[in-house]
């Protein structure tokens, strides 16, 4: 690898664990708000629908794609020198 390389390499790893500790905030945040939307709707109206349902699910959502960035297989890879050879390469054939 290159040194230019291993400077990118560097960069996304360090994305991607700021990436995970924002994830585990998100997660405090979801389980607060959570808990407090179902003790507001507990103490007004228990015998209604269970409205914080819309909040919750849309948090876990978010919480779904920030996982996604997180910890998931990762959609952004590191291009390297022979990526872009193999592109022009590709180009070139093509014409």
């Amino acid at each position: 690898m290159t040194k230019a390389e291993d400077q990118a390499l560097r960069e996304y790893a360090a994305k991607r664990l700021k990436n995970q500790h924002d994830f585990k905030g998100f997660l405090a945040v979801w389980a607060f708000v959570s808990v407090l939307l179902t003790v507001i709707w507990f103490w007004a109206s228990p015998e209604s629908f269970f409205w914080p349902i819309f909040a919750i699910g849309g948090m876990g959502i978010g919480a779904y794609f920030q996982w996604m960035e997180a910890y998931g297989p990762g959609l952004k890879k590191v291009i390297t020198e022979a990526d872009i050879d193999a592109e022009l390469e590709r180009l070139k054939r093509k014409g």
